[in-house]
């Protein structure tokens, strides 16, 4: 019967039966549950994808939560997910049940580097093992205290100096910012800085610039929507890989270093210390030296693009808007003066200021929709279905432009964080997330934009260059960053 069929079938037959047939299957395979988020139309293999504009996405989600809501549905290639906004319910999965969405999804391009592994991939026992040492150790080594202040303050000195070589002429600040604010977590991690001249480390910089860009590219997110396809085609994809690789060398080559030089009753630094928990139980799963490769890379990888992005940002932010920044200065002068370094104490001092940094965190948005979270088990949001294994993205831009809530929105205006002229902090702003997986590095973030930022003022005017207009469109990646700029910083 079949053998006469094949014989008798036309190909065009064939053809229009397969297409059928995957057309079901698809529908089948990808149908919402019941009581699932509404979602809006999806199209047959692709999803959602005709409703992204990759340049600006936030445009995008935008658009469709005034049509669909606080809470929507989408599907991207094979990837299902739902979209959270607002507050209350932005509170409810990372803090209110922030148990049933603890875990992290698996992202391919991201998967293919590190295989849920690290401090920001993995999930369950060994995510909670890894945070803990991590914190621990971070704060055996300063953070927190005085002695790491006094690292951040040796730095600003280094960053100051290679703006005042430039003698006011326009450059780009970018790898020396990015290296400034590399070398504290250097610091801890390595025990030692790198020279803005060393070429080698400026190329470790530029890789991981790189891929912070990269993954905002075109055919890096149509890698995470379709992998099976994607990974024989040629694209950005393939260059975050190679970097990575590059990278990871890069850090295997400090722990073979460290390994050399160990001393089990002397712990310089967090390798060191992460050394020592392997070799008191070398059958363990959770420390093992792959394990250190990945938290030691997410450590350097986040505790500098977040920071090192917004303190561009802030710079911009300066030259864009002089006289915020003539305000910013003489609450400086007037606080500080020009004889002593700033500190952190300084900070219940300098509300002016103190609210500059926050309206640069807020306006420059660096994670506009946090880092991405699973479902680890059949629960209910807001009266919907969130089936095990679905992917949460909050969105924090809905809390930071949120126009009940700030004034001004959409412009840079330090006023939404003061009241009376003391500095005031909104509950809306949380750039750096809230519960238990929000990240382990804000009290190093904070203080280190802080000590910067006001380093810079102190010694900078920031002024945009002659006949030249400064973008403050954002350029998409990992991180929102900053479009590459050049700005002039005038002795003061």
């Amino acid at each position: 019967m079949l053998h006469f069929l094949w014989d008798n079938i036309s190909v065009q037959t064939f053809l229009v039966f397969l297409f059928v047939f995957l057309l079901i299957a698809d529908y089948m395979k990808n149908r919402n549950p019941k009581d699932f988020p509404p979602t809006p139309f999806r199209l047959p293999f692709l999803g959602h994808i005709y409703l992204i504009d990759f340049k600006d996405p936030l445009v995008a989600v935008q658009r469709l939560s005034k049509r669909y809501g606080d809470i929507f549905g989408m599907q991207m290639g094979s990837m299902k997910f739902v979209m959270v906004n607002g507050m209350r319910l932005v509170k409810e999965v990372l803090v209110n049940q922030g148990d049933k969405f603890m875990e992290r999804p698996d992202i391919p391009i991201d998967e293919e580097v590190f295989s849920k592994m690290g401090l920001i991939s993995s999930s369950g026992h060994l995510w909670k093992a890894q945070r803990r040492f991590t914190l621990t150790t971070l704060r055996n080594f300063g953070l927190g205290k005085r002695s790491l202040e006094e690292r951040i303050q040796e730095e600003c000195r280094y960053l100051v100096d290679a703006f005042r070589d430039e003698q006011g002429n326009p450059f780009n600040p970018q790898f020396k910012i990015t290296n400034g604010i590399s070398n504290v977590i250097c610091s801890l991690i390595f025990g030692n800085r790198f020279e803005y001249h060393d070429e080698d480390f400026q190329r470790l910089l530029k890789l991981m610039n790189d891929m912070v860009v990269l993954h905002g590219a075109i055919t890096s997110q149509l890698y995470n929507n379709f992998p099976s396809i994607m990974k024989y085609l040629p694209g950005a994809h393939h260059t975050i890989f190679k970097n990575w690789r590059l990278l990871k060398e890069f850090m295997q080559k400090q722990i073979n270093k460290h390994k050399e030089e160990w001393n089990p009753s002397e712990s310089r630094d967090y390798i060191d210390s992460y050394l020592l928990e392997i070799s008191k139980d070398h059958d363990s799963d959770t420390f093992r030296e792959e394990h250190l490769v990945s938290c030691a890379l997410d450590l350097m990888f986040a505790g500098t693009e977040t920071t090192s992005s917004t303190l561009r940002w802030a710079l911009l932010f300066m030259a864009t808007h002089p006289e915020i920044q003539a305000q910013v200065q003489a609450e400086i002068d007037a606080v500080i003066g020009q004889a002593r370094p700033p500190a952190l104490e300084d900070r219940n001092n300098l509300h002016y200021t103190n609210a500059v940094i926050h309206e640069v965190q807020r306006k420059g948005n660096v994670v506009p929709f946090n880092v991405p979270r699973m479902a680890s088990k059949d629960t209910y949001l807001d009266g919907y279905y969130i089936p095990k294994g679905t992917v949460l993205m909050t969105n924090l831009t809905s809390l930071l432009f949120d126009k009940n809530e700030w004034k001004t929105p959409d412009a840079f205006n330090p006023e939404h964080f003061l009241k009376d002229g003391k500095f005031w902090k909104n509950e809306y702003f949380l750039p750096f997330s809230t519960g238990k997986r929000s990240c382990l590095g804000e009290l190093l973030a904070r203080a280190e934009l802080f000590l910067f930022f006001t380093s810079l003022l102190q010694k900078f005017t920031f002024q945009v260059p002659p006949d030249t207009t400064l973008s403050l469109q954002p350029m998409i990646g990992i991180a929102m960053s900053p479009q590459p700029y050049k700005i002039c910083a005038v002795p003061r």
